[in-house]
C-alpha cells in the first residue's frame, strides 16, 4: 500500500491509500477518486510534505526522538489554548454546566477540576478534554 497526499479541483487536501501507483491512475480515470469534502471527481497528486527536504545537509536515517516530538506537540496544544480559551480557573465545572444547559453562552473554556468534579461531568454528558502541562510551562508555573 502507498499513501498519496491528494487535492481536488476546490483546494481541499487529503490522503488517499492505494495499492499502487498505477492503481491510483486506473480509479482516477474511473471516476472512483473523490473529495471527501465536497465529492469532486477532479483529483490529482499534491506534493507531501514528507517527501521534502529542507536541507542538503539532513543525514539519511536520522533516528527521530519521540519524546522530543511528543514534547513539541504537548507545547503546540498547550499553546493553543491559551490563545483560544478562556480561563475560568477552579470554577470550570461550575461554567462548564452553564453552558452545557444553555445558561451561559457557548465558548471554549480551561480550568482545573477535581476527580469528583470529573466524574459529575462525566455524568451529566459534559464534553470535556484534559491537556497535560507541558514539562517546561510546568516547572514555571504553579
Amino acid at each position: 500500500m502507498i499513501a498519496f497526499d491528494l487535492q481536488c479541483e476546490n483546494r481541499h487536501s487529503f490522503e488517499g491509500w492505494f495499492e499502487s501507483s498505477d492503481t491510483f491512475d486506473e480509479q482516477k480515470e474511473k471516476g472512483l477518486v473523490t473529495c471527501p469534502v465536497c465529492n469532486s471527481a477532479s483529483v490529482s497528486k499534491a506534493l507531501s510534505r514528507f517527501g521534502i527536504v529542507k536541507s542538503n545537509n539532513a543525514s539519511k536515517g536520522a533516528e527521530i526522538d519521540p519524546q522530543a516530538v511528543l514534547d513539541n506537540i504537548s507545547k503546540k496544544i498547550y499553546d493553543f489554548v491559551e490563545k483560544n480559551f478562556d480561563d475560568v480557573g477552579a470554577d470550570f465545572t461550575k461554567e462548564a454546566l452553564k453552558i452545557h444547559y444553555g445558561v451561559s453562552e457557548p465558548r471554549n473554556i480551561k480550568g482545573v477540576s477535581s476527580k469528583e468534579e470529573e466524574k459529575l461531568l462525566r455524568e451529566e454528558g459534559v464534553d470535556f478534554i484534559k491537556v497535560p502541562i507541558p514539562a517546561e510551562k510546568n516547572d514555571t508555573e504553579v
